[in-house]
């Protein structure tokens, strides 16, 4: 068979709980739901990083946002041949990119590391910062400042503006996916990254922009578990969140229709996910950065030659996998210096000694790490770093326990129970482990005060 083509669609924000397969009651997701149906659903897949530049450079890599540098948001891609593109451009894909890329600018990062200070955000993003995607591109560094729901302009290949007005933003992206599709040659397999800015809110207005009339759509929503009996701002946005979710489903299916109109369905991988989640301002000031499930638990389907027959893998998936998997995906055998397995592993049956914790890394809210096992959740943070200068530290403190089997919403944190020193004790040992195989100084952990 011919080397499949790979389609890796990427929403940004969004909870594993938007979708029907993973619980969402209202008609959000039909079209990711019959994709699950048809392939592979992930039910325990977990970011890395729960921060959009850091959570896209773990992808990009497969190494951890502190071996590349990449630790907050304002930090450039190092420049490299070891992306995920280049691999696949080396072994006879087409490379393309549409949508949000997040990884140019360079304005926060540690000059030894990263080197010279450049802002993108609001500028096209030259090739030699484009990760290795060098076929088809149309994106922004910043699609937020670029652009609101409704009007705006990402960049071509040539560095030219492409304006769009009075059409939402998914569906102008996804038109030009199709345009794209329709008009290349054919002659190579192709690795596409679709990477839509929704369910995000929107930076300058501080509000989720879902397609007009969400709102009214999706008022009569259940509320999430986690939220029940919170503040934050969930009772005014997540209908317009569902609605951002909801209308990507439709474009996901749009995309499948088109693929197999042009014959291309059959020797295509399509790979659903997400960057992180979304706790709506329940557990810090903002969206994300934090240990919480709201945070850290994505959606990963997964459709195509071998991920087939509606199979429900509960194993604990990272987002570190997603970039050995690609490879192997294109036959290539993924380079030792990458921190995850391939999923395929998990899929064919191959995977005895499958991992049993993902370990997690958290920035700008804090400097913290986090494991989280199918029983336990464990985050320590630093006490004495600041969290926008500082990306690791000697000294942790413990921060939350929750015993995930019977407090799945984390509403009860056990980190200062007695009953749980040995298991609090376990989890640091275990957490310093994974800390020191992402190459990080083992730490001292102390017990919160």
């Amino acid at each position: 068979m011919n080397k499949p083509n790979i389609i890796f669609i990427f929403s940004d924000q969004q909870r594993h709980d938007s979708c029907g397969c993973y619980g969402q009651e209202l008609d959000i997701t039909p079209n990711l739901d019959k994709m699950a149906e048809e392939g592979v659903l992930f039910t325990n897949t977990f970011t890395c990083q729960p921060l959009c530049t850091p959570a896209r450079a773990c992808i990009q890599t497969g190494l951890y946002s502190t071996q590349i540098g990449v630790v907050r948001n304002g930090i450039g891609l190092p420049f490299s041949e070891k992306n995920i593109a280049n691999y696949l451009s080396n072994n006879g894909y087409e490379t393309s990119y549409v949508g949000k890329w997040h990884l140019a600018t360079n304005l926060l990062g540690p000059k030894k590391k990263i080197g010279k200070r450049y802002n993108y955000a609001t500028k096209p993003v030259p090739p030699e910062y484009r990760g290795g995607y060098k076929d088809y591109w149309l994106a922004a560094d910043t699609l937020e400042f670029t652009s609101g729901s409704y009007q705006g302009h990402l960049f071509d290949r040539y560095m030219n503006k492409l304006e769009f007005q009075d059409q939402y933003r998914v569906d102008f992206m996804t038109d030009r996916v199709l345009d794209y599709l329709e008009s290349r040659s054919k002659n190579q397999p192709l690795f596409l990254f679709i990477s839509f800015l929704e369910p995000h809110h929107q930076n300058n207005k501080h509000h989720f922009e879902g397609p007009i009339g969400s709102k009214d759509k999706f008022k009569d929503f259940k509320v999430p578990g986690d939220l029940i009996g919170t503040e934050g701002d969930w009772q005014e946005e997540y209908p317009d969140y569902l609605g951002c979710c909801h209308n990507i489903d439709k474009n996901v299916k749009r995309i499948q229709d088109k693929l197999e109109e042009l014959g291309m369905l059959e020797n295509t991988i399509l790979i659903y996910t997400s960057d992180h989640g979304c706790h709506f301002k329940t557990r810090n000031s903002e969206y994300k950065r934090s240990c919480h499930e709201s945070s850290i638990h994505v959606p990963l389907i997964i459709k195509g030659p071998g991920f087939q027959g509606g199979k429900k893998l509960s194993e604990l998936v990272s987002l570190i996998d997603y970039a050995p998997t690609v490879l192997k995906f294109a036959g290539i055998d993924p380079p030792e210096h990458m921190m995850g397995r391939p999923i395929q592993d998990l899929v064919e049956g191959m995977a005895k000694d499958w991992q049993q914790e993902v370990f997690v890394q958290i920035s700008e809210s804090q400097v913290g790490r986090a494991i989280r096992t199918k029983k336990w959740k464990y985050s320590v943070r630093a006490p004495y770093k600041v969290n926008y200068v500082h990306s690791e530290s000697e000294i942790y403190i413990e921060d939350f326990l929750y015993d995930l089997e019977n407090d799945i919403h984390e509403r009860n944190n056990l980190v200062d129970h007695p009953d749980y020193e040995e298991v609090r004790n376990e989890l640091a040992e275990l957490l310093k482990r994974k800390m020191a195989e992402a190459g990080e100084k083992i730490p001292i952990i102390e017990r919160k005060k």
